[in-house]
């Protein structure tokens, strides 16, 4: 009983007791278990970790980046800011693929910048970035900065021009028709570099000669490498005189070429050098020759590629043998081979031309079942087809529909139909395909938006005519007066003089 007065003391509250101490209140009934009571752990101090230090970059990893990169901007960024490094010094692989990376973009400012950087540095070159910058240079039709870059392998790299330097230069200006420029270049290389010239040179020269046209030069330029012990007339020699000969129509002499190859020299033509031959005679209009051409391939034991088919079917399309093309295409099947777009392009062209649209329309859709590409051409042959029988709901169907399947149309593919439409004076039809090509973005051609506007002043269609003007007038058309004059005499007859002034506002 003490104990129990002595707990009611100690715990009672009245307002004369005085606490004991300052420590906190406590129940009395965790006194009936143990407890462990853990200590709270004392404050630490934060740890300051050091800045971690940047990795450095490679040459191997700069070239990465800057490949991997899309942006021609951010790429050159990566290019100077590796160049900060302490002990870092762009080797020639650096400078290659940035290079290679502006030019890919047409950055040719930029790529000045860099090869003037190049002649001060002290690391060594590799001809090969001059070979690439050349390339890009004659894609954009620069062919004097082609040769600067040419220029560029003596004064940077330090060395004398290889022989694959030459002749890519040379080729590269003979194949751009850039034929004053390329005999300068030829004199020049022959004046500063001491160098003889091998097969390669000689086959350049002799394309070079053949494309003005001076086969007796070509042919001089043969028996000049007959005499070198280094060069040797080859295949592509003698293609390229082929070639040379047919152009100039003299195809019994580049038969005689054939044979003398063959049986005199031993060299053994392939599918290309055939398709020569079988392209010569179809352009002369003697395609049953080129067909036994393709026979001669068979016996002598070279199979006739997709290329020598090709050829011969759009040799028989343009003398109008639409049964020979369709024979040509079954053929390729049979040999096994896959037919290509141009295969199907000209078969659909051949049964378009021959009536056959709906038969054209299935080896589309073939096509697409043997996962072959079509493009905006085989479309526009298809609207041509189907223009030519007045079809014209199903080709406004294809127009309406083709963009939506994601199917690029150019502005020909608009003109094919409007065309056809105003010839036969389909005027609604035509005011509809007008409107759905001015919301795409296309303009008509400018003789035939002006006779639409005749046409529908002439039929009274007086709404359709000033909604066909106001239209085309606001993507920069500029139509003829007498349309002008069509247009407000035929609003004048409807007595819409505010229209009239509207139109007088315009044309003044």
């Amino acid at each position: 009983m003490n104990s129990i007065k002595f707990s009611a003391r100690f715990f009672s509250s009245t307002p004369s007791s005085k606490p004991s101490s300052n420590l906190p209140w406590i129940s009395p009934l965790q006194f009936l278990k143990p407890t462990s009571k853990t200590l709270p752990d004392p404050p630490q101090s934060p740890i300051e970790t050091p800045p971690r230090k940047p990795k450095f970059i490679s040459h191997e990893t700069a070239v990465t980046l800057i490949k991997n990169e899309k942006s021609p901007q951010k790429a050159l960024e990566i290019f100077n800011k590796v160049s900060t490094q302490k002990g870092f010094n762009h080797n020639n692989s650096t400078y290659a693929v940035i290079l290679h990376k502006l030019a890919f973009f047409k950055k040719f400012n930029a790529v000045e910048g860099i090869i003037h950087q190049m002649r001060y540095e002290t690391c060594r070159f590799n001809e090969g970035i001059f070979v690439n910058l050349m390339t890009h240079y004659a894609k954009s039709l620069m062919f004097c900065k082609v040769v600067e870059m040419f220029d560029c392998i003596e004064l940077i790299v330090r060395d004398k021009p290889s022989l694959k330097a030459i002749s890519s230069c040379l080729n590269i200006l003979v194949e751009g028709n850039e034929v004053a420029l390329a005999r300068r270049f030829l004199l020049n290389v022959r004046k500063d570099c001491s160098f003889v010239a091998n097969t390669c040179i000689f086959n350049i020269l002799v394309k070079y000669h053949c494309k003005r046209g001076d086969l007796d030069s070509a042919f001089e330029v043969v028996e000049e490498m007959k005499k070198e012990e280094v060069s040797r007339p080859n295949l592509i020699t003698y293609s390229t005189l082929m070639t040379g000969l047919c152009v100039n129509g003299r195809l019994q002499d580049a038969f005689d070429l054939f044979e003398e190859m063959v049986s005199k020299y031993q060299i053994l033509p392939d599918a290309l050098t055939y398709n020569v031959l079988i392209s010569g005679f179809c352009q002369n209009g003697k395609v049953d020759r080129g067909r036994k051409i393709l026979d001669f391939m068979r016996k002598n034991g070279c199979m006739p590629n997709i290329i020598n088919y090709s050829t011969l079917m759009n040799g028989f399309l343009k003398e109008g043998r639409f049964k020979d093309v369709k024979e040509v295409f079954d053929e390729i099947k049979n040999a096994g081979l896959k037919p290509d777009k141009i295969c199907y392009t000209t078969l659909i062209t051949c049964m378009c031309r021959s009536g056959a649209i709906d038969e054209a329309i299935e080896v589309l859709e073939e096509m697409k079942h043997e996962e072959c590409r079509t493009d905006t051409v085989i479309f526009n042959v298809i609207l041509g087809g189907l223009c030519s029988q007045n079809r014209f709901d199903e080709a406004l169907e294809m127009l309406e529909r083709l963009p939506l399947k994601g199917i690029f149309l150019n502005k020909a593919s608009y003109r094919i139909v409007l065309n056809s439409l105003c010839k036969e004076e389909e005027l609604e039809k035509a005011s509809r395909l007008l409107g759905m090509m001015l919301s795409r973005g296309f303009v008509p051609h400018f003789a035939t938006s002006n006779e639409l506007l005749a046409q529908l002043c002439k039929a009274g269609m007086a709404a359709d005519a000033t909604t066909t003007l106001f239209g085309m007038m606001n993507m920069g058309f500029k139509p003829e007066p007498d349309s002008w004059s069509l247009v407000i005499d035929l609003i004048c007859r409807e007595r819409k003089l505010v229209s009239v002034f509207e139109l007088l506002d315009e044309l003044t």
